[in-house]
């Protein structure tokens, strides 16, 4: 979905929109999963990267700027634990127990008109 909103800076207020988000790469150069006996299962991701393109406006009382911009997110750290019930009675279910994530580097590049 779109990301639109306003933020207050100094002298007045910045209104942006962020759209046609795309994800155009994902890397999991590590990830394991594994079983926690009687109570679920473990997912663990290492030094993953994630790339993002989109486009973007903003807006003030001085000026306006717009274009395309690309998000990239590396080294990357999810730890994530599910429960799961097993039972004869009805279908099985996972729920999130707990998750962890933690990201080293984020490099933001905006192309715009000024």
């Amino acid at each position: 979905p779109d990301l639109t909103g306003h933020e207050k800076f100094g002298l007045g207020n910045v209104k942006y929109n962020i759209s046609r988000i795309h994800v155009t790469a994902v890397e999991l150069p590590s990830a394991s999963i594994s079983l926690l006996p009687g109570s679920g299962i473990k997912l663990v991701i290492g030094n993953a990267s994630l790339t993002i393109d989109m486009n973007w406006n903003i807006r003030t009382w001085m000026f306006k700027d717009s274009g395309r911009g690309t998000v990239h997110i590396s080294k990357v750290f999810v730890t994530a634990i599910f429960s799961t019930t097993l039972d004869n009675i009805g279908p099985t279910s996972i729920s999130l127990t707990s998750c962890r994530t933690t990201s080293g580097d984020i490099d933001i590049k905006l192309n715009g008109k000024s």
